[in-house]
């Protein structure tokens, strides 16, 4: 490879500058000030916060209701992943389950909330077609549901990929050797996948964990850890030594999980060559998992129907005549658009310089000899493992009486580093796989790094930027952890304008402004796949 160049440094430089900056020094300062009491530093704070009861009853009852959300969310999501690539199910009904489970993706999650609200309250969509209440939607139940839906489809996509490195030809072996149905599909199936349906456990138990949205609207008075930290740091008397306390409990959880998904990586293995082979048909099998995979997907979206119906009705449930009214009046509605354009102003801001900063980190990660280049891994599991509550505390605890406090540039850069990973994941992937003398050739024909990086390295890793750009902007568009302790009166986006209208018990609004995010995402997400299509053919 070739030899370090001084504009590399530069660059590293200036990443690790801002890391230091917008990622370690606001955990630093967030740490420090969970420990600071009237007397200097001590563990008081932490046992006046133990001692109340509040904090471990809200860390139980988070830890088991994101504990059941895993094991739904990882079951259902392997059901759904065997349905496709282990069955002979229509071909065209695998690629609409494959897209359908992904669209709770497009919403930020304070909307699910409502949406289970409007279908399965005691007036809502699917009581009303059902005739009875199937549960009790506040609280426990609630939750439950909406972890669940928030996530089934990223537990799904991972052990979706890792089925993509199975040899199905060892299903059809293990059956020939006399293996019973059992066995054979311990051995041939599960055995290869406990790396990956591990890992989706661990993940969908993290993002349940410290998810804020959904306990903000069906939490009820049922107490978990994301909620009291925002009763804590925006109740009638914030108290930011407190909340710093609840931020750094919420940590551990997480960064445990981290560790166990390193953990349980190991237990991945590969086939040195996978056959391109489809199993035999099996009329029971395919008809039985074809049947209940098309009703896991259409249960989760039937919750989400009633937000494409409940605006355009004068005043659901009472009254379904349809009408504009509700549509006109956002549109209309000077506060609410200029809401949405903030939104997109910060989605857009976000994608271009997050994009920018990844790829520079994988690059410099990948494709230098620089001593100490594995620093973008450290940053890069660190951004993995500080939820996105817990960063927006930090950062109001540094910036708060500074310039950046109540402005644009804030939110972007929580943004940023909050969803580092796993677009910095997707560029690193995609360079290491290039031809790694191209830098060296250019530097013998008298091109500097940047020229190089910017003629060839560049447009061979178009399709991986264009999904990362897709990766920073839906996110940013439905994000509300990380933001909710950092968003203005003039800077507030859709996501926490949500959670305002809440009080106000606006509903059609609500549900006018998700369907805004919910087009948005999708229109993005439609042009991104169709650059990815056309490059594909070139």
């Amino acid at each position: 490879m070739h030899k370090v160049k001084p504009e590399m440094r530069v660059v590293f430089m200036l990443l690790m500058l801002f890391f230091a900056g917008f990622l370690f020094l606001p955990l630093l300062v967030l740490l420090i000030r969970s420990l600071e009491t009237g007397e200097g530093f001590s563990f008081a704070n932490y046992a006046a916060v133990w001692e109340g009861r509040k904090l471990i009853e809200a860390v139980l009852n988070s830890v088991k209701v994101s504990a059941a959300a895993a094991v739904i969310a990882t079951v259902l999501g392997f059901i759904l992943a065997y349905s496709i690539h282990c069955t002979r199910i229509f071909r065209p009904i695998k690629g609409i389950l494959k897209t359908a489970v992904l669209v709770p993706m497009l919403l930020p999650t304070i909307t699910y909330g409502f949406a289970i609200m409007y279908s399965l309250g005691n007036q809502g969509l699917i009581t009303k077609l059902i005739g009875r209440n199937l549960f009790e939607i506040y609280g426990f139940n609630g939750l439950l549901t909406g972890y669940v839906i928030y996530t089934l489809p990223p537990a799904f996509l991972l052990i979706h990929n890792a089925f993509g490195y199975i040899d199905k030809k060892f299903i059809i072996v293990s059956k020939l050797m006399g293996d019973g149905t059992a066995r054979s599909f311990f051995h041939a199936v599960l055995r290869p996948l406990a790396g990956a349906l591990g890992g989706a456990f661990v993940l969908a138990f993290i993002l349940s964990f410290t998810d804020f949205g959904i306990p903000a609207s069906v939490g009820g008075t049922y107490p978990v850890i994301a909620a009291q930290l925002y009763q804590v740091m925006l109740g009638s008397i914030p108290d930011f030594n407190q909340g710093a306390v609840i931020a750094v409990v919420m940590l551990v959880p997480a960064a445990f999980g981290i560790w166990l998904l390193r953990y349980l990586d190991k237990l991945n293995f590969h086939y040195d060559k996978i056959s391109a082979i489809e199993l035999p048909k099996h009329r029971v099998r395919d008809t039985g998992l074809g049947v209940l995979s098309s009703v896991i997907v259409t249960g989760m979206l039937s919750v989400f129907a009633v937000m494409f119906a409940a605006p355009f009705m004068n005043g659901f449930p009472y009254d379904t005549a349809f009408t504009l009214k509700h549509v006109t009046g956002v549109f209309a509605s000077g506060d609410l658009t200029g809401v949405y354009k903030n939104s997109l102003w910060v989605a857009l801001l976000t994608s271009l310089l997050g994009t920018l900063a990844a790829y520079g980190a994988a690059l410099l990660n990948v494709r230098t000899k620089l001593k100490a280049k594995g620093a973008t891994d450290v940053v890069s599991m660190v951004t993995n493992t500080v939820p996105g509550m817990v960063l927006g505390i930090a950062y109001l605890l540094l910036f708060n009486g500074s310039s950046l406090k109540g402005t644009f540039a804030i939110l972007v850069l929580c943004n940023i580093v909050h969803l580092f990973t796993t677009p910095y994941l997707m560029a690193k992937n995609a360079l290491s796989k290039m031809n790694p003398s191209w830098e060296t050739t250019g530097e013998l024909l008298g091109d500097s790094w940047f020229k190089t990086v910017y003629r060839v390295v560049l447009p061979n890793s178009a399709s991986a930027i264009i999904e990362m750009f897709a990766y920073y902007f839906v996110n940013s568009m439905v994000t509300i952890s990380g933001i909710i302790f950092l968003v203005s009166a003039q800077t507030s986006v859709v996501a926490s304008k949500i959670k305002e209208l809440q009080h106000f018990a606006k509903f059609n609004e609500i549900f006018v402004l998700s369907l805004l995010i919910f087009f948005t995402n999708l229109v993005v997400k439609v042009a991104c796949d169709w650059m990815q299509r056309r490059r594909a053919v070139r």
